[in-house]
Formats: structure tokens, C-alpha cells, sequence
């Protein structure tokens, strides 16, 4: 069995000074996904390295001191259990796969008084599931995993739930699991003082190329979007992804695959909430910033690689998508720093 525990490695991080350091617990709930509690807790750790100075302390916790068991079948020990908790800055659920019918109650009471205590508490994958339960999300954005998100919508059809690959909103920050919750964690620590430049230190230590933002959204498999019940659907985006550097107008698109332009307007509008040309420009702007970060590409031979006919029009489109521009882009990334 494989055991792990901060606990020892707190010693070796936090030094003298760190009753300025923040505290953040990560409660794991059995059958939790170890990339996502990775992800995150190790995010904070080359923090502190970047930093060079501990401005993060964490701890896990467990409903009791028992090991508790992730869905690969690793086990970790926890530092302490509901009723020993110390005093926390932030509250991490990194939730289980798959979903329980239900959760102790015992759990969701404790959840309760942390953030009656207005503690801020954040679901790492279907963390957001048990805050849902608990009745801690209401009012608030969130998100998690895309094969789960349809299934919590369902219970809770009163929470606006995103597709998004993380949420910050005020005290709940939530994230789809698996890598985004490195994303979430860095961005958080982009918040604080001097945080942009320690979280992108902290990112290269990671490895990490880029610095994902929160308008940036899972990406969802066509084949989970549409079943098998759309192949038409399916070919007509595969010949979208194949022409992006020479887009085909709507009647070109309509006419190869045996629909009129109003067949396909709807087919669109129905299974993918959007317009043929919205969703065709979001391919192509998927692509401009792949090539922006993974390439030396000029910018405006990333712009006419994705079908856009000069750099100015490029900017505005991707500017308006993103956020910023494909410079500002690159200037984020550590790769091109």
C-alpha cells in the first residue's frame, strides 16, 4: 500500500515565518481522482519554491485518520480528521469518481460550518458534486468534469453549472479535475500581491506551457455532445477541422453533405448551442492559439494559417474571444518569455 502525507514535508517547507503563509486543507473523499489533488497540491508546493519563501502551507484531511483510498487504488494518509482541524485559509474537496448516491452527513454539516465561518471552498472534478449536496453552491457559478456535468444538472437544475475548465466566483472556486486543477490553483495564486509573476515562475518549474485562463472550456468530445445519433453533425465538423487555413462558406458546408443551410442552422443551434460560423470560428481560433503557443510562427502566419484574411481582423476576433491579444497571448505564456 502506498502511503503518502505531507506532514513531513511541512516541516522541511514551512520555516519560521510561516504564520504568514496560508493554510490550505485538502479533504478527500474515498475513490478521489489523484491527478486532480496532484495537480493542485503540488501546484502549491513549487509556489513556495518559486517564491522562495513558504506562502503556502497544506494539509489533508479525511473524515477520520483511516487511509483513505483514491480510484487507483493508491492510499493516502491523511494529516487530520474532521473534529481536529486547525484553522484553514481554504478548503479543497477533491471529489470521487465515480459520483455516491449520497454523502455522511456528517461531511456536509462540516462543510457547512466552514463556510458559515466563511471560509472559501473550492471542488476539485466532482468536488463541486458534494458542495452541490451540500447546498454550498447556490447562487454561484461552477463547474466540473464534462461526463458529469449533465448529471448534476439534472439534480440541481438551480445552480449554473459551466463548461468551463474552472470557476472563480467570490468564495467558491470549482474546476473540471484532471490537469485544470493546476490551472485553477495558479490563477489563484495570481490573485495575490506579485502573484502574476510567482505563478508563472511556478509554472515553469511545473513544466506547465501556458497558463490556462477561466474563460477557456473543456473539451468535450463531439462523439459524448452528439451520441451516435448525428453522423451528418459529425462529418460536417471533421470537414470544418479539415479547412481551416481556406474556410467553406455555409452553402459549400450545406451542399457537400446533403442539407440545406437551414438543416444545418439547426442542426447546430440544437445539439451544439451555437451557429455553424460561431462554431467554425471558434475551431479556428482553438487552432491560431495552439500554433501561437506551440510554434515560432509569425503572428500573421498564424492568422492566415486559420483562414483570416489580415492580422488586424485576426486580433479583433481573437481579443474578443480570449480576452486579450495573440501577442498578449505569447507574453503569457513561459515558452515565449
Amino acid at each position: 500500500m502506498a502511503r503518502v502525507s505531507t506532514a513531513a514535508n511541512l516541516a522541511a517547507t514551512v520555516s519560521s515565518d510561516s504564520g504568514q503563509a496560508k493554510t490550505f486543507g485538502f479533504l478527500l473523499i474515498p475513490n478521489f481522482t489523484t491527478i486532480g489533488f496532484a495537480s493542485a497540491i503540488e501546484t502549491l508546493r513549487m509556489t513556495n519554491l518559486a517564491a522562495r519563501r513558504p506562502l503556502y502551507r497544506t494539509l489533508v484531511i479525511a473524515q477520520d485518520l483511516e487511509p483513505v483510498q483514491a480510484s487507483n487504488g493508491m492510499r493516502v494518509v491523511p494529516d487530520h480528521y474532521l473534529a481536529d482541524v486547525p484553522q484553514l485559509d481554504a478548503i479543497f474537496v477533491v471529489g470521487s469518481n465515480p459520483m455516491p448516491a449520497k454523502y455522511p452527513r456528517e461531511l456536509i454539516n462540516w462543510l457547512r460550518r466552514q463556510a458559515a465561518h466563511g471560509i472559501p471552498l473550492a471542488g476539485i472534478c466532482t468536488g463541486s458534486h458534494l458542495l452541490a449536496c451540500s447546498g454550498l453552491l447556490n447562487g454561484y457559478r461552477c463547474t466540473l468534469h464534462w461526463e458529469d456535468i449533465e448529471q448534476v444538472k439534472e439534480r440541481f437544475p438551480d445552480i449554473v453549472i459551466s463548461n468551463q475548465l474552472f470557476e472563480l466566483d467570490r468564495d467558491r472556486y470549482t474546476c473540471s479535475g484532471g490537469t485544470a486543477s493546476m490551472d485553477m490553483t495558479l490563477q489563484l495564486i495570481a490573485r495575490e500581491p506579485n502573484g502574476v509573476e510567482i505563478a508563472t515562475r511556478a509554472a515553469e518549474l511545473l513544466l506547465c506551457d501556458r497558463m490556462r485562463g477561466a474563460r477557456e472550456q473543456q473539451r468535450v468530445p463531439l462523439r459524448q455532445k452528439l451520441g451516435h445519433a448525428q453522423p451528418k453533425l459529425s462529418q460536417i465538423v471533421a470537414i470544418m477541422e479539415a479547412n481551416l487555413e481556406e474556410p467553406l462558406e455555409l452553402e459549400e458546408l450545406a451542399q457537400l453533405n446533403e442539407v440545406s443551410v437551414r438543416q444545418l442552422e439547426r442542426l447546430f443551434h440544437k445539439y451544439l448551442e451555437h451557429t455553424p460560423s460561431q462554431y467554425y470560428l471558434q475551431l479556428r481560433l482553438s487552432r491560431a492559439r495552439d500554433l501561437l503557443l506551440r510554434s515560432e510562427s509569425q503572428v500573421r502566419d498564424v492568422a492566415l494559417a486559420c483562414g483570416f484574411a489580415s492580422p488586424a481582423h485576426f486580433s479583433k476576433c481573437y481579443s474578443r474571444f480570449f480576452g486579450h491579444s495573440p501577442r498578449g497571448e505569447r507574453k503569457q505564456s513561459p515558452l515565449h518569455s
